[in-house]
């Protein structure tokens, strides 16, 4: 089995970049965005651990990088204390301020993508094809990461988000029992999940772009 940076680099050095920085820099907003909705929500855990910082190394940790390095994949984390959420469903709104921002993230890069594409075609390549290629990275491995997240499993941000609003949910998970079952199902999903998620992600995007480009598209269609 090739190296994942290997794979990437016959797509080109754009490519890779493109998904090294997009997986660490998304990767740190979504755990940041943890951090203010836990902070908004009365819990200063994430600012006394040091935690509020676009550090890769603080919200990643050395074996993340690692992993990161040898198979392209990676992971973060924010700690909070649910105990001192203001409102009956902190935990829900803590839990699902990582997946609106990967989220939002995406639309953001589909919006850019398909403006640069409308307004930037007297850009000479490779610049137009590369900032292209950046944007759409983007915008895909967002959609990736949000999705991936709100499956409702724990530890996921979907098994927390399940779990604040049916506590049977989140009781099933705390047994001994419960627990081994959920570090089985998430092996499971994160194992052979992905290309399922990776094709829905697409699509999503394929969407979005569609729509954003109609939208820019309509002002200037409407000419009488």
């Amino acid at each position: 089995m090739d190296w994942w940076v290997t794979s990437a680099l016959e797509r080109g050095p754009i490519f890779l970049g493109s998904w090294v920085f997009w997986v660490i820099f998304s990767i740190c907003l979504h755990e940041l965005a943890h951090g203010y909705a836990a902070i908004w929500q009365g819990d200063d855990t994430p600012r006394v651990s040091g935690h509020m910082t676009m550090n890769p190394l603080v919200h990643m940790g050395g074996l993340s990088l690692l992993v990161f390095a040898l198979l392209g994949i990676a992971w973060g984390a924010m700690p909070v204390n649910p105990s001192n959420f203001r409102s009956r469903y902190g935990d829900a709104a803590v839990a699902a301020a990582g997946p609106l921002t990967n989220g939002l993230l995406m639309v953001l890069c589909v919006v850019v993508a398909v403006a640069w594409q409308l307004w930037g075609g007297s850009i000479p390549d490779p610049v137009n094809s590369n900032v292209l290629v950046f944007l759409e990275m983007g915008a895909w491995l967002n959609a990736v990461l949000m999705l991936f997240n709100l499956l409702p499993v724990p530890p996921l941000d979907g098994g927390r988000i399940l779990g604040d609003f049916v506590p049977a949910f989140a009781r099933l998970w705390q047994t001994e029992k419960g627990a081994i079952a959920g570090i089985l199902i998430f092996a499971l999903l994160f194992f052979y999940s992905g290309n399922v998620i990776f094709g829905v992600a697409r699509r999503i995007v394929g969407e979005v772009e569609r729509s954003v480009m109609n939208s820019l598209r309509s002002p200037t269609s409407a000419v009488p």
